[in-house]
């Protein structure tokens, strides 16, 4: 018998190691072993000394090994070059019996890897749609030539070792994705908390000190917080450094304005709703559920309805929550953080907010002061405004001159850091040097100073002034606060004042300041 003549039962046994090669390769998952597993089991399955995965790089236009046996360099090389070359344009099959007597060998591979190479069976690597992703070498028959028995073991084993390389690399290509997901989730985390701790609040006054220091001695606690202020002096921004700086930072933080929520569903809103409670009501998680776990901001809380605050205060003092027409309470573990411009005790007294939720809210209690309170902290806030919105806007402009921020710090923010952002944003956009100059500033911030100035017309520039020009700058400036402060409401500033409703009333005429 000839030796190159197998028994039935050889074959048998050969084809029975190559479908146990097979499954080893789909239980391979890495992309590096897998490969190193098919190109050993190869050579080994039809006894010869290597064997080789080229890959396309469609991109590069290039043929690939990332590994061989005995082999650990990578090994690119132009597509249309050699044996392997000819096998994936021609996409087929390819025997040669003398490499080096073959006009398409590429010897250079063979330089490369040290490698001599006798005879050669190559063939296209083609993926589950028969699209050629690659070409399948084995090299160096031990004895003899390869047969077409060889070949067909190869065709066997080609497709599938594309299917599961394919796979393979699908799969290391999702989990490098979810780790660069994981690393940027962690990148903006991070972003996330610094900007929201104590260190994102600004200015180096006393009482900004003071919140500072409250926002962290009280941030690692459950306690509930009450926020105070007028609309603009970031009571927001404080209730998120609150949150991520306590343990709660990586559960939700869920801001719901009372202010803006429809009468009809600001309960539904916050407590949730069960389907079929009305006509085409669906199922809906209330913003209470949604904050499980983390914090709950409830900002202009004073506008909140009476039967929604007797709701809330369930909320607190049982820790579960009520979905309107649900059947069962649930369970919920949230830290709350109110926030409000509104005088509570005032609304208590006329009926409008619940005495016990107040109390229940008023734990820690943190006062945002208006911007004119902390006059010295304004330089510091708008260059940081301009350097964080020239960098956005492309702008190269880097400070602003003495006058504009005389400017900027004697106006009396009626609209407090907010307006200041906007302010700057706005005086970004015109400014046509590298500094902002008073006349980039809005009117209104100019005119003021001219009020105060004209309010003795008989005054010149470079006087001194009198006690009764002084007296009357401290008086608008009062007039301007209180009505700030309670959102042009004569009523409550003149009580802030200790005027008459009427006497406001005839001062802000003589003044100028309102109608």
């Amino acid at each position: 018998m000839r030796a190159d003549i197998r028994s039935p039962h050889s074959v048998i046994e050969k084809y029975a190691s190559l479908f146990d090669v097979i499954r080893r390769i789909y239980s391979e998952k890495n992309f590096d072993e897998l490969l190193n597993v098919v190109t050993l089991e190869a050579a080994k399955l039809i006894d010869a000394e290597r064997a080789t995965i080229f890959l396309l790089d469609k991109g590069k236009g290039e043929l690939w090994a990332k590994s061989a046996v005995g082999v650990s360099d990578t090994i690119r090389f132009d597509a249309r070059l050699g044996i392997a070359g000819a096998v994936l344009i021609a996409g087929k099959t390819l025997i040669v019996e003398d490499a080096y007597k073959s006009p398409l060998f590429y010897p250079s591979i063979d330089s490369i890897t040290g490698f001599h190479t006798r005879n050669i069976l190559s063939m296209p690597l083609r993926n589950f749609k028969r699209e050629i992703i690659g070409v399948f070498q084995v090299l160096n028959k031990k004895e003899g030539k390869f047969t077409s028995e060889d070949e067909q073991f190869i065709e066997v084993l080609a497709p599938q070792a594309a299917i599961a390389l394919e796979n393979a690399q699908a799969l290391s290509n999702l989990e490098s994705r979810q780790q660069e997901l994981i690393e940027e989730n962690q990148h903006l985390r991070k972003e996330v908390e610094d900007r929201f701790s104590i260190r994102g609040i600004f200015g180096t006054t006393s009482k900004i000190n003071e919140i500072r220091v409250i926002i962290e001695r009280t941030a690692g606690t459950s306690l509930s917080v009450l926020i105070t202020g007028e609309n603009g002096t970031g009571k927001e921004l404080s209730a998120r450094a609150m949150h991520y700086m306590s343990p709660r930072r990586n559960k939700p933080f869920v801001a719901v304005n009372c202010a803006a929520l429809p009468e009809t569903l600001v309960e539904s809103e916050l407590f949730g709703i069960e389907k079929g409670v009305a006509t085409g009501v669906e199922r809906r998680v209330g913003r209470i559920e949604s904050a499980n776990g983390g914090t709950l901001f409830l900002d202009e809380i004073g506008d909140l309805s009476l039967s929604a605050q007797a709701k809330l205060l369930r909320v607190l003092q049982e820790r579960e929550v009520e979905w309107i027409g649900g059947r069962r309470p649930v369970p919920v573990d949230i830290r709350l953080v109110a926030a409000t411009n509104k005088d509570l005790k005032e609304e208590i007294q006329h009926n409008r907010f619940r005495q016990d939720l107040y109390f229940r809210l008023n734990v820690i209690h943190l006062h945002m002061p208006p911007l004119r309170e902390i006059r010295a902290d304004i330089p510091l806030l708008a260059l940081y405004f301009l350097r964080k919105y020239s960098k956005e806007m492309g702008r190269n402009v880097e400070t602003f001159s003495q006058d504009a921020l005389k400017e900027l710090t004697a106006y009396h923010w009626p609209g407090n850091v907010r307006e200041l952002e906007n302010e700057v944003r706005r005086a970004l956009v015109l400014a046509s040097g590298k500094e902002i100059k008073a006349e980039d500033l809005s009117s209104s911030i100019r005119e003021e100073h001219l009020v105060v100035t004209e309010t003795e017309p008989g005054k010149k520039n470079g006087e001194k002034q009198s006690l009764k020009d002084r007296v009357t700058i401290l008086e608008i400036q009062m007039i301007r606060d209180a009505m700030a402060q309670t959102g042009t409401d004569k009523r409550r500033a003149a009580k802030i004042l200790g005027l008459s409703h009427q006497g406001l009333i005839n001062k802000l005429k003589r003044y100028g300041l309102g109608k």
